[in-house]
């Protein structure tokens, strides 16, 4: 393809349909042996989008690979029945309700980050975190993989000048230039370790936040996008992986 940008300023690569062979991918990944982790947030009324997500999850993401999804909801008695594909296995992890959950960045961070030391880091190898009302449309493949993983916004379609804040997409932090991009909090991921690394930043920058009595604009976009901009990630993904309907 070259219409698009395949390679970031710091060289990590960035993943379009059509610039890779799934079928190669494939057999790599299956010879490491490895166990991918997802985990989803479904508090108050997200428990409406279970459904759709797991089962369009549990068809497309890495099919034909083992995967473990870890649904922390406050809600688990309205899950409905899901058959899933063999090689998945589903656990779902209760959460205390949370009035509003006005915090949900640092609540979410939080719980994710302690759940990585007591269980998910002896369960999978890569963790991937993606929005409940996400509902896959095609495969999501092993393309993926990589030590720290983010999505570019759909929103931006290009890196942010060097030297210049204007056209900044929301959530975008442009200064420090190097061709900053923008990422969407509802794609993203890594390597166990990487991801706890990248939930304690982020839980401690929330909560920095708080105590100063100020807000994220664009909440945990935001974050997320300040933790990457000092973290380059090694992989980023097209926005064709998490595009907003709304385009």
């Amino acid at each position: 393809r070259q219409e698009v940008l395949l390679l970031t300023p710091w060289l990590a690569p960035i993943v379009w349909e059509g610039t890779f062979s799934r079928d190669i991918l494939d057999a790599q990944y299956v010879q490491k042996n490895l166990v991918t982790g997802v985990v989803t947030f479904a508090v108050e009324k997200y428990w409406f989008f279970i459904e759709g997500f797991m089962t369009s999850a549990n068809k497309y993401f890495l099919a034909g690979h083992q995967v473990n999804f870890y649904l922390f909801t406050d809600t688990p008695e309205k899950i409905p029945p899901l058959q899933m594909a063999p090689e998945n296995l589903l656990f779902v992890i209760p959460v205390q309700p949370h009035p509003g959950w006005e915090d949900i960045a640092l609540r979410r961070m939080d719980i994710l980050s302690t759940h990585i030391q007591r269980q998910l880091q002896h369960q999978v190898d890569f963790l991937y975190c993606l929005d409940i009302d996400v509902q896959l449309l095609a495969p999501v493949g092993v393309e993926i993989i990589d030590s720290l993983v983010a999505t570019i916004s759909s929103w931006q379609l290009s890196p942010q000048p060097q030297d210049t804040a204007q056209g900044t997409a929301p959530g975008a932090t442009p200064e420090g230039g190097q061709g900053d991009f923008h990422y969407t909090a509802r794609f993203f991921g890594g390597s166990v370790a990487e991801v706890y690394r990248l939930s304690r930043a982020w839980l401690a920058g929330v909560q920095q936040d708080r105590d100063n009595g100020i807000a994220a604009r664009w909440g945990d976009s935001s974050h997320l996008n300040r933790y990457l901009q000092q973290h380059r990630p090694t992989r980023l993904l097209s926005p064709e992986y998490c595009w907003e309907p709304g385009l």
